[in-house]
């Protein structure tokens, strides 16, 4: 197991790159499994990815619900630590875990309650993906614990300097998955063929792995984990402090999702398979997101460490630092979806009627790859202040205009990539605004510094 890395010492590019290379490359292993899943299923049918992608935008909800303690305890912890406070960040990381296990537990019986009327929200044409959509929501978010977990403790081992522990506890998770998938999906060997439940059964089993190891390498810890007692007696003062922080980041989230079930519903209007391009789509497109969203739990920890140490040079150093890295990668993924898009979406789905839908979606969400990256990265550092508002508002703000704006575009001659370009204008806007606001923050920072040495 990898020593803890000391994020308030030493070259800040080292440090950070220490710490980011093990996120970023769970982010890749993640991505891979996502799009070796979309592979699989896309074998089965434009059907069967419609209603993996109805299903999945719950999932996609929960994460929102498993931010606000994640997001809280990931930077009370690094503050904590930063701040010589170890007992404090070992009682932040235990009610953390507490209310993952609450959140996790109360969402899952919604979601297995009431799973058919959730489907019914989006419209969907196909009785057979309706059904499949059903029983995949049941599997997935019913057990949706393990995957909160997952997250709040990778934000954990994160916020104390050790992004190995979760690389290597992901990424079993995901060969296990990997391997599963085809074994369930389609039935080989001695396996059943389940197809689209078999997917949903993979996931799960892959999940618990996860947590498995998790707590694992936390019974390992000799930093925090071993004052960690999640049957104690919860403390309300770090309930509130994680809420406090969580909060604006879950709302952000959760909304996020919301507005794009919203827009999910619209591309329905055009037929389940443009419902399987969004699907496969957002898929390719996550090689860009995932990868900057590593980058900027780097950050956060970073800065969050180092705000609690004082040390505010590392902090400006740390975040020019990590921009420079994630502006080369927005380039690239700019460059490999727009000049690229045929080969790559026909790796997911080879059905002819179907693929010049998904040129038009990587080609234009490919516009924004760059401007997305930054607003991530920013937000990011943003959260290790422990400043989640501005992030929440900006990304709320724009993200909501995309309905409207979808609206009044889909009503002109671009059709179906109306919406498309609604997202790309959108996460444009939203990654101009959140680094100007980011810098007039920094300047003051600098100004109110000055003034105190004075």
């Amino acid at each position: 197991m990898q020593k803890n890395i000391n994020l308030t010492d030493g070259p800040v590019l080292s440090s950070l790159t220490k710490l980011a290379i093990p996120i970023m490359a769970t982010s890749l292993i993640q991505m891979a499994y996502n799009l070796t899943d979309m592979i699989w299923i896309g074998r089965i049918g434009s059907d069967a990815v419609a209603s993996v992608g109805a299903a999945g935008m719950y999932m996609w909800l929960s994460n929102g619900l498993a931010a606000l303690a994640k997001m809280g305890g990931q930077v009370n912890v690094g503050y904590s630590l930063g701040s010589g406070r170890n007992d404090e960040a070992s009682e932040y990381a235990d009610n953390a875990l507490q209310l993952t296990g609450f959140f996790g537990l109360i969402y899952g019986m919604i979601c297995a309650v009431f799973a058919s009327p959730l489907i019914g929200f989006f419209h969907l044409n196909s009785s057979q993906v309706i059904a499949d959509a059903g029983c995949y929501l049941k599997i997935t978010c019913g057990l949706v614990v393990f995957s909160f977990l997952n997250q709040t403790f990778t934000g954990i081992f994160t916020a104390i300097g050790n992004s190995r522990a979760a690389f290597l506890a992901t990424t079993a998770g995901l060969i296990f998955n990997i391997i599963l998938d085809p074994l369930l999906i389609f039935g080989i060997g001695p396996f059943p063929e389940l197809r689209v439940i078999g997917a949903a059964i993979a996931t799960i089993f892959a999940q618990i792995i996860v947590t498995i190891l998790f707590l694992y390498y936390a019974a390992k810890d000799s930093s925090i984990f071993q004052d960690v007692h999640v049957f104690r007696r919860p403390n309300p003062a770090c309930i509130l402090s994680i809420l406090r922080i969580g909060f604006p980041t879950s709302i952000q989230n959760m909304l996020f999702t919301s507005i794009s079930m919203i827009i999910a519903r619209m591309v329905a209007g055009y037929g389940d398979a443009a419902v399987a391009v969004q699907k496969v789509g957002s898929q390719i497109e996550s090689i860009s997101w995932m990868t900057a969203d590593g980058f900027a739990a780097a950050v956060n920890s970073f800065i969050a460490q180092n705000h609690g140490a004082g040390k505010k040079d590392r902090i400006r150093s740390g975040y020019w630092s990590a921009m420079g890295i994630v502006l080369l990668w927005g380039i690239f993924c700019t460059i490999l979806l727009i000049f690229f898009p045929t080969p790559i979406f026909r790796i997911f789905i080879t059905e002819a009627d179907i693929i010049p839908l998904g040129i038009d979606y990587l080609v234009i969400l490919g516009v924004s790859q760059l401007f997305m990256s930054v607003e991530i990265t920013t937000a990011g550092a943003f959260s290790g202040y422990g400043k989640t508002i501005p992030p929440s508002v900006i990304s709320i703000s724009f993200t909501a205009a995309r309905i409207p704006l979808a609206l009044l575009l889909t009503q002109t001659e671009l059709g179906l990539n109306g919406i498309w370009w609604s997202i790309t204008i959108s996460s444009i806007f939203k990654g101009v605004f959140l680094f100007l606001w980011y810098i007039i923050f920094q300047k003051k920072e600098m100004e109110i510094r000055l003034s105190r040495i004075e």
